[in-house]
């Protein structure tokens, strides 16, 4: 009996390996094919000739937001984007801190939905932004990590596409270098002063505003910072080119010297550091920037997908003034000049 019972065991295993072989085979087929037929869908999908959902087509795009903050107009930004075939992702900017991607809006019924962790602001929980389309343009709520809400409206940014080549006029002393004519402080809390003929923010204060206003152009500047400052330029008033004490060392990022705030990166870090003079040069033609930074070109022809924050306004496309952050630590300065483009 024993020897029968262990030989039936033996059996039994033998058939049930048999059986597991085969289905393991079969699911091995199955899931080959399975693979087989997502691998050809793949390469068989072309991003150019993609289908755009009709719920969702007239959402694409960038737009500029402007939000009532408590009776008070800030500028805001988001950019919708399609990914694969349904899924909306996208980036959004408010009127502080970097840009911010979006893993995924919601769009239900015409109305699209997101959330959004806290940046510089701090704090727990999420942002909610709430939108839809009214006539072309969106509206909707922002609602912070604190339960405060906000009503927004938006329109879409503008391409700022250039049709012919830029001609250039003549260049203007943005800084004479005795006191601050052509500039306007952001606030009473002034810091700006010029001392021996260099125009110094000797410590957080407003910022400073040029009073003309600007569309396409090239500014050269001289500046230095003391160790651990932060400063910026904003081109049109709108686009932050940063001014930081980043060390030689750190690698290029989007938050660092010489990149435009939250969006594009330096190549390559060229600072001579703190306490020195450094030089900058910037071209902007419509979205174009071009940043060289000690006689090194970092950023070439890129596009400035839309406003970065601490923008004056998102009207992109107005002329705006050039204005120097002052409200985030020392700077100085001693050679502004802007050539306008005609």
């Amino acid at each position: 009996m024993i020897k029968q019972f262990a030989y039936g065991l033996a059996f039994t295993g033998l058939l049930g390996f048999g059986l597991t072989s085969c289905q393991q085979g079969a699911s091995d087929k199955n899931n080959a094919g399975q693979d087989s037929t997502a691998q050809k869908e793949e390469v068989e999908h072309n991003p150019a000739s993609q289908t755009i959902p009709e719920e969702s087509k007239d959402l694409l795009g960038r737009w500029d937001l402007t939000v009532d903050k408590g009776g008070k107009q800030v500028p805001s930004w988001i950019e919708i984007k399609l990914s694969g075939f349904t899924t909306l992702v996208g980036a959004w900017v408010g009127d502080s801190g970097s840009s911010r991607p979006i893993s995924h809006i919601k769009l239900v019924d015409g109305k699209f939905s997101f959330a959004i962790p806290p940046q510089w602001e701090g704090g727990e929980g999420d942002f909610v932004i709430e939108g839809e389309l009214a006539a072309g343009n969106l509206k909707g709520t922002i609602t912070s990590n604190t339960g405060e809400k906000y009503t927004f409206t938006g329109v879409k940014a503008p391409y700022l596409n250039r049709t012919a080549a830029v001609s250039w006029g003549q260049p203007v002393e943005l800084f004479n270098g005795k006191d601050l004519t052509n500039w306007k402080p952001s606030n009473e809390n002034n810091k700006w002063v010029v001392k021996d003929g260099i125009l110094t923010n000797e410590a957080a204060g407003a910022n400073l505003i040029t009073e003309q206003t600007f569309e396409d152009f090239k500014v050269s500047l001289e500046y230095r910072y003391p160790e651990g400052s932060n400063s910026g330029i904003y081109l049109r008033g709108r686009y932050e080119v940063q001014i930081e004490d980043s060390p030689k060392d750190r690698h290029p990022g989007t938050l660092y010297l010489g990149a435009v705030y939250g969006f594009l990166a330096p190549n390559e870090m060229v600072t001579k550091g703190p306490n020195e003079w450094n030089t900058m040069d910037i071209t902007l033609v419509g979205r174009l920037v071009t940043v060289a930074i000690n006689g090194k070109t970092v950023i070439n022809n890129q596009e400035i997908p839309g406003i970065t924050g601490g923008a004056l306004d998102s009207k992109e496309g107005e002329p705006g003034p050039l204005y120097i952050q002052g409200d985030h630590g020392p700077i100085e300065f001693r050679k502004i000049t802007l050539t306008p483009g005609k």
